[in-house]
């Protein structure tokens, strides 16, 4: 079978050494067939990567589908949401449509979502991976051409594109502006599970501004948060203890709004500094306003497209990790001095 073409039923049934009839009929489960028959079958179909076009069940359409297959972690986070609007712009004028799908950070979800994408015959796959999940399997998809870029965090077992921020760089720059303002006892809230990528960056970067300015780590300073409630209480844990940290530095935009919120409900919002890693919408309106490390989601976006849509142009270049540059903001609440 030619490397340069996606694999056929036909394809399939001569692996296997039976009729194209009976894999339809094991795909479809129409009719019978035997049990070794089956995992022959499906064997095959995993080994070579066959995806069925569903579109082609009811309609015969030459070419590949004219979408770009887009799995994320959380529909509702206003940053992923940027992300695709990036993405949008850019495949808009190739006349390529975008889907979503979200993964709830779950990685058999992410691989039925993925699974669903390529059965749709997609043109791009994009996916935001989730912690656990296991990418090799795509290998097949990327041989034949189909560009798979990874965004926000690499994938596991694949080298293919990806497009992250600069996590580390953009908070050990955030933490070290908090050091600049005189604070020494500085609290990490990020995301959960530990092994998430991002975490693991941002949580070094935190690391190396300790370490350039002499300052011992604590890891009774840094704990993890997955959405609003869990930031609020572990900042109201933070703050209530023996040695309270004097700032704050809020690894994500959803943990930043639990830290806000608590910050305010607690009185606390004028004397703990805060730096969060993503910008708000309305961190300016604020008081005080919001200083940020702000991510670029839409440049994240346009950027995958791009690459993307390079690859649908002939580029088979080695696949690369393109890193979008953060950016500090200071906005009032990174300045304030401990008191």
């Amino acid at each position: 079978m030619a490397a340069s073409r996606r694999p056929t039923l036909a394809d399939v049934a001569r692996e296997v050494g039976v009729s194209a009839k009976t894999v339809s009929r094991v795909l479809n489960e129409d009719g019978p067939s035997s049990a070794e028959t089956r995992a022959r079958v499906l064997d095959a179909v995993e080994r070579l990567g066959f995806r069925p076009n569903l579109m082609a069940r009811n309609i015969r359409v030459g070419g590949p589908d004219t979408t770009v297959g887009l799995v994320v972690p959380d529909l509702g986070n206003p940053f992923f949401g940027t992300v695709a609007g990036g993405i949008e712009d850019a495949i808009r004028e190739r006349g390529l449509t975008l889907l979503m799908g979200s993964s709830a950070e779950n990685a058999d979800r992410e691989r039925a979502l993925t699974d669903t994408f390529l059965a749709r015959q997609v043109s791009v796959l994009m996916v935001v991976p989730s912690v656990g999940a296991e990418h090799g399997r795509l290998r097949s998809q990327r041989s034949t051409g189909m560009p798979v870029v990874f965004l926000d965090r690499p994938g596991a077992g694949l080298a293919a594109d990806c497009v992250v921020s600069s996590n580390r760089a953009g908070t050990r720059e955030g933490v070290a502006h908090l050091i600049g303002h005189g604070h020494r006892r500085i609290g990490f809230i990020g995301d959960i599970p530990p092994k998430l990528y991002t975490r693991r960056e941002r949580l070094a970067g935190y690391r190396d501004a300790l370490t350039e300015a002499d300052i011992p780590y604590d890891k009774a300073l840094v704990v993890g948060a997955h959405d609003e409630a869990g930031a609020a209480t572990l900042t109201r844990e933070l703050l209530s203890g023996p040695q309270p940290p004097t700032a704050l530095f809020a690894a994500n935009n959803m943990v930043a709004f639990g830290v806000i919120g608590e910050l305010a409900r607690l009185g606390r919002a004028q004397d703990v500094a805060l730096v969060a890693f993503d910008d708000l919408p309305l961190a300016g309106a604020l008081s005080p306003a919001l200083t940020v490390v702000a991510q670029n989601p839409a440049e994240l976006g346009r950027t995958a497209a791009a690459t993307a849509l390079a690859r649908l142009d002939g580029d088979r270049s080695r696949a690369r990790t393109v890193t979008v540059d953060t950016r500090l903001i200071a906005r009032g609440s990174g300045e304030l001095l401990p008191g």
